[in-house]
């Protein structure tokens, strides 16, 4: 299985804590409240698919995930939450939402969370966890692929629709990632950054998606919605490209094995393999 990322994560589901944040399960009506309000903040007013304070509960009581971390004030920072049944014949969860509050987006949290959630899963026989992301958020894949190594296994075109009301999904569509995350499997090293730097980057130009090299990448903004503030028809490029590449490659029979930071000049890419 993967390292542990929060040694203090207890299986009971009892409070994990780590300096002055603490993750836990949500408990109270009022925290459950608060949860519904991070989804607002997070993808805001408009948003259609925000989760209820009943349904965060409710799954609780059948094997699903919804815990949050706290300051040590008692203030909720963000949360994650996720339901439990079968896929592909096996006992599965599938994490729907993980969100954190503006102002700590620094401190780790994405990351423990997620391994709280981990282990809670794999005290009730749960060995894989599924979710999706969007391919152009640049965080996401560093959390997803590097930190954590789950795989990316399948890309869906507008997995939500057109539109969920969010701000973020009208511009660009919600375009996602499926990902799976073995729990109780080692995480198994990539080919060096070094080797990878070689490798062509098959969007640069529609015409290089004709390559056929064994490894190649893809590259996406190191910030995309930096981009999208500030030119909302080069984000929509980047979409087309990097949907035209990832749908390309993968029906060709590559898999995505990681994401490398970028460095200038140097973008941040995907790195597939045959």
């Amino acid at each position: 299985m993967p390292s542990n990322p929060i040694s203090s994560a207890h299986p009971s589901g009892q409070a994990a804590a780590s300096g002055a944040v603490t993750i836990r399960r949500v408990a109270t009506l009022p925290e459950y409240e608060e949860c519904v309000a991070i989804q607002r903040e997070t993808w805001g007013n408009q948003f259609t698919e925000r989760v209820p304070s009943t349904i965060l509960r409710i799954t609780q009581e059948v094997g699903g995930v919804t815990a949050a971390a706290f300051d040590g004030n008692g203030a909720m920072l963000g949360f994650v939450f996720g339901l439990t049944g079968v896929r592909e014949g096996e006992l599965s969860h599938w994490s729907d939402m993980l969100a954190v509050r503006v102002g700590a987006r620094d401190m780790g949290l994405g990351k423990r969370l997620k391994a709280y959630q981990r282990e809670l899963l794999l005290n009730i026989g749960v060995r894989t966890m599924y979710w999706t992301y969007d391919p152009l958020v640049a965080r996401n894949a560093y959390l997803n692929l590097e930190q954590l190594g789950a795989r990316a296994v399948e890309y869906r075109k507008n997995f939500y629709g057109d539109d969920t009301g969010s701000v973020i999904h009208a511009a660009l569509g919600t375009d996602r990632f499926i990902v799976a995350w073995r729990l109780d499997q080692e995480v198994t090293p990539r080919v060096p950054d070094a080797i990878w730097a070689s490798m062509p980057v098959v969007n640069a130009n529609s015409s290089a998606l004709l390559t056929d090299s064994h490894r190649i990448r893809i590259a996406i903004p190191d910030d995309i919605f930096v981009v999208l503030d500030a030119d909302p028809s080069l984000a929509n490029r980047w979409r087309e490209s990097t949907r035209e590449a990832f749908t390309t490659y993968l029906a060709r029979g590559y898999s995505v094995v990681g994401f490398m930071r970028g460095s200038k000049p140097q973008p941040s890419t995907y790195l597939l393999e045959r």
